[in-house]
């Protein structure tokens, strides 16, 4: 176990978050020995200010720490400088996410996508890195003195490509499997959510699978699918990587081609831990819903998953229940751990898969219709695009309600709706 010290800089208005950070570091293997909070605005140099650290360098010193961890982004002129004072490696949250992924992918895709994450971050850096390293080497920092910035970016740019080609091959195999699912007439549900939501517990409770669980974060890193059968109907259940805090967008776009099976779903899950702070829960619910839109997954219909009730008394539950409405849709209140109300959870699936419709359109294009067509990407699921010359063609799905408001705008636009 290798001892490390966590460190947050933030402003009065901004909650501490060292806490998440401190449970990341536990999951990556690190025994924390001690922490480090400063509140004021961001220093050019070290990120925290000069007297902030001279105690960093003192409590390594005490505690025997051979790592420091940042909560905040750390620029390469702050990271080294903050090596170079505390004589020990400092990473960032998001050097901390990669090494946690690193340690959970096991799938060939899941590793690729890490290697993806991990050089494009380096790529980034390149230049920047090289020309500090060529002062003196400090921990993190080692060996680079030698390159040339250039020749150091076109071999990251190499590996890059080189990974892109093996990703793609894996994407085209996806591709074509969800193209078979879809022929043979699967309707496909996702579980999201943030991390340790409990999304694997209710995966397993529902297609008595054996998907890994445990209380560390990002145990799932790579999608499971299985097909789960009710009410003498078959759907594609999935299980996808959880959510987080300040999921930097480089690690979204390289886990592009799993999180996509939760684009191309017909219902999300969204599971939430309701035994958390009200204040927590509300946080978490903000970051899952923004993560969703930012994978233009925010038109799917949802059900939300309120976990964990057996640890929660009857008036807890009504309170959080009241303080949340208006921020989730469709709630169903449920323990996985001992399976409370799966079928209030199966019932609502079926009611609301069996409400859903398809529908194709094609209308003359003008401005105000790729306004209207943009609307329809937010409300429905669209399956199909096309423009054709002169007009657009649309094939999509929706709940009854919706697809009826789409029939009536392409009334309106004088286009033909099917």
């Amino acid at each position: 176990m290798i001892k490390a010290i966590i460190a947050q800089r933030r402003l009065n208005r901004e909650p501490s978050s060292l806490e998440e950070l401190k449970a990341l570091a536990q999951t990556a293997g690190y025994t924390i020995v001690g922490s480090l909070e400063q509140t004021r605005p961001p220093d050019a140099r070290y990120q925290i200010g000069a007297g902030k650290v001279e105690e960093l360098v003192a409590l390594v010193k005490d505690t025997g720490a051979s790592k420091v961890i940042f909560d905040n982004s750390l620029r390469m002129l702050q990271n080294y400088n903050l090596a170079k004072a505390t004589k020990v490696e400092v990473i960032d949250r998001f050097q901390l996410i990669l090494e946690i992924f690193a340690r959970r992918a096991t799938t060939t895709e899941a590793q690729l996508q890490i290697q993806l994450a991990t050089v494009q971050n380096e790529l980034r850096h390149a230049r920047e890195k090289v020309r500090l390293c060529k002062g003196s080497e400090q921990p993190g920092f080692m060996g680079l003195g030698v390159y040339e910035a250039d020749v150091y970016r076109d071999a990251i740019k190499l590996q890059v490509q080189t990974i892109l080609k093996k990703l793609a091959a894996i994407r085209t195999k996806r591709i074509l499997q969800r193209e078979r699912r879809t022929e043979l007439g699967f309707l496909s549900v996702s579980l999201a959510g943030y991390t340790s939501a409990g999304k694997s517990t209710l995966f397993n409770a529902l297609t008595a699978a054996e998907a890994m669980v445990d209380k560390t974060l990002f145990t799932t890193l790579s999608t499971t699918t299985r097909i789960i059968e009710f009410s003498n109907r078959e759907f594609l259940l999935t299980d996808t990587v959880g959510f987080i805090d300040r999921l930097p967008i480089s690690l979204i776009e390289a886990f592009h081609s799993t999180l996509e099976e939760t684009i191309y779903s017909d219902l999300i899950i969204l599971v939430i831990d309701l035994k958390e702070p009200l204040e927590v829960i509300e946080k978490k619910i903000d970051i899952c819903q923004d993560t969703i839109n930012r994978l233009n997954a925010g038109g799917i219909p949802q059900i939300t998953a309120l976990n964990k009730i057996d640890r929660l008394s009857p008036e807890e539950l009504e309170q959080k229940l009241d303080a949340l409405k208006g921020k989730i849709q469709n709630p169903i209140l449920l323990s996985a751990k001992k399976q409370t109300n799966l079928d209030m959870l199966k019932a609502q699936i079926v009611k609301m898969l069996e409400n859903y419709v398809q529908g194709s359109f094609s209308v003359a294009l003008t401005g105000e219709v790729m306004s209207f067509i943009s609307w329809v990407h937010e409300k429905a699921e669209v399956k199909k695009e096309e423009f054709l010359g002169d007009h657009a063609e649309v094939k999509f799905e929706a709940n009854p309600q919706i697809a009826e408001q789409i029939r009536k705008k392409v009334e309106k636009f004088n286009g033909k709706y099917t």
